[in-house]
């Protein structure tokens, strides 16, 4: 395929922006200037799409899905590259305006001179609340979430699923994971499901856990309230989980902690892998 992407390396960038406007006012476009990203992923956009075409700019191929209740949720898959096939939504009609889920195909080359297709996933998992029906939808999607991620993989050779997920898998994965094991976000019944995820069931791989190893964090998300962001107290909960060929072939994965409060644009920071294909 001509189209085919040839670089050595493709970096892939995820991030809730906790708003798009809002990120930008508050410094988005210098870090996304600086990262030379091949494919750039967004939650929580929460932006009408002219505003997305108008803030990213005509350099992006952007395929958004906004939420049909304004100033909520809402994904997005910008990249260098035109997408040769694209799709909104998970595939459960119910979740079909919720703004959580995009697909896009790429044409790649792999070392081997071979073209290749990639699957890049732009998710935005239900931050939940224990015993109301924001919970049974967050256990809902990620229900069919079990269905899909096998779906990826035979669809294409490589997949990757990014975003805020929205879920600390592990003790690891929270600061604090002592105090939130009756919240959402570090429930057994979540975690379990992360348990397959990465399980011999589905067998995916938790690229930037494989990449850190062993150790607290690296953490994505700091709540606003309190010394949370100066004292590290944090959750990882952005995710780039590829399947086992793809993620074999990620080399560094790195989380754009702002230097200080006063400068993030968001209160996730970035999660960008690249990936030497």
């Amino acid at each position: 395929m001509s189209s085919a992407l040839k670089k050595d390396t493709l970096r892939i960038a995820s991030v809730n922006v906790n708003g798009l406007r809002a990120a930008y006012r508050n410094g988005m476009a210098d870090w996304l200037a600086e990262r030379d990203a091949d494919i750039l992923c967004l939650q929580e956009v929460r932006a009408p799409d002219a505003i997305v075409h108008e803030l990213l700019g005509s350099d992006w191929h952007i395929l958004h899905a906004e939420a049909e209740a304004k100033g909520r949720a809402g994904v997005a898959i910008a990249s260098r590259q035109k997408p040769t096939a694209t799709r909104s939504g998970i595939g459960d009609a119910y979740f079909a305006t919720a703004g959580r889920w995009v697909e896009a195909d790429f044409a790649v080359t792999g070392a081997d001179g071979k073209d290749q297709q990639l699957t890049v996933v732009s998710a935005y998992v239900h931050s939940g609340s224990v015993g109301t029906p924001k919970q049974d939808d967050k256990y809902r999607f990620l229900d069919v979430m079990i269905e899909r991620l096998p779906a990826l993989a035979k669809h294409s050779d490589h997949a990757v699923v990014v975003g805020d997920l929205n879920v600390g898998h592990t003790e690891r994965d929270i600061k604090n994971w002592k105090g939130n094991t009756k919240k959402a976000g570090f429930l057994p019944e979540e975690r379990a499901y992360f348990d397959r995820f990465f399980g011999a069931d589905i067998n995916w791989r938790d690229v930037h856990r494989d990449l850190a190893g062993d150790v607290p964090g690296p953490y994505t998300w700091w709540s606003q309230r309190g010394q949370a962001f100066d004292t590290d107290t944090g959750w990882r909960i952005d995710y780039q989980m590829a399947t086992p060929a793809l993620a074999a072939a990620a080399v560094s994965a790195v989380v754009d902690r702002a230097a200080s409060y006063d400068t993030r644009f968001s209160d996730h920071a970035p999660l960008v892998v690249d990936y030497r294909l």
